[in-house]
């Protein structure tokens, strides 16, 4: 009896912490882009950087602030990167949007490696809702 008040108790909680159909669909596309990352390797996927680094990368505006970070790279038909998909920061609930890699520059930063383009924290936020893959 006890074991089966455990297991209940268990999935309940499981059940509550997966509740938000929006946290398990990030999550998925966290794990499916870091599993890109890796299976491409040291390959230079866009603007010079790797496929881990875009995903390790910020998205700066215009005055250096922090617009975002890069959730996923989006590839076109050939296989290029076209677009990054974008956490918007501080967005609640989490927004993503899509942004061309033509609109971004990389930035060295000490040892990091950030994107920065020329759209505000306005701009960004007007682009529409991309879904999560």
């Amino acid at each position: 009896m006890k074991n089966a008040l455990f297991a209940f108790a268990a999935s309940a909680a499981l059940l509550a912490a997966c509740n938000d159909g929006n946290d398990a669909a990030e999550d998925k596309m966290e794990a499916a882009a870091e599993q890109s990352a890796v299976a491409a390797g040291n390959a230079e996927a866009a603007l010079g950087l790797t496929e881990a680094q875009l995903l390790d990368a910020e998205l700066l505006g215009p005055d250096n602030v922090e617009l975002g970070d890069v959730a996923s790279v989006v590839r076109g038909a050939n296989g290029e990167v076209e677009q990054l998909l974008i956490e918007i920061e501080d967005s609640n609930p989490d927004r993503f949007v899509r942004v061309p890699i033509t609109d971004l520059s990389p930035v060295r930063r000490g040892d990091d490696t950030d994107l920065s383009t020329a759209m505000t924290a306005e701009q960004l936020s007007a682009l529409p809702d991309a879904p999560i893959e």
